[in-house]
């Protein structure tokens, strides 16, 4: 996986995207391969490689990326029905791309176990 990754490009906006939502924290934008009715990817401003580098960044930054996550499930009108917010983590996690997002997955009843 390389440094400046597809996710770089969007936010750079190198690579056009369907943007749901932009502040200075964040930029959420639409699944190209959905895999529910509504499908987006939430990407902090602040680039962190994946999941296990949390653990090491500003906690107020880190708040600051789970409370715009949950602002724009709620901008998507998610709330009332519910939604599955998913951070995949190495290559055993399926992390395809090397920088931490959020899918948000809903619009429709989810199954469990995910896979």
């Amino acid at each position: 996986m390389s440094n400046h990754t597809i996710f770089d490009k969007i936010l750079s906006k190198e690579i056009p995207a369907q943007i749901v939502y932009e502040d200075d924290f964040v930029l959420a934008f639409r699944d190209i391969q959905p895999q529910a009715p509504v499908h987006v990817l939430v990407i902090p401003k602040t680039k962190w490689v994946g999941f296990s580098a949390l653990q090491d960044a500003a906690p107020l930054a880190v708040g600051e990326f789970f409370t715009r996550i949950a602002k724009v499930a709620a901008q998507l009108g998610l709330d009332a029905k519910g939604y599955r917010v998913v951070l995949n983590n190495g290559r055993d996690g399926q992390q395809t791309v090397d920088y931490i997002h959020a899918h948000i997955l809903g619009g429709r009843g989810l199954t469990w176990p995910p896979g």
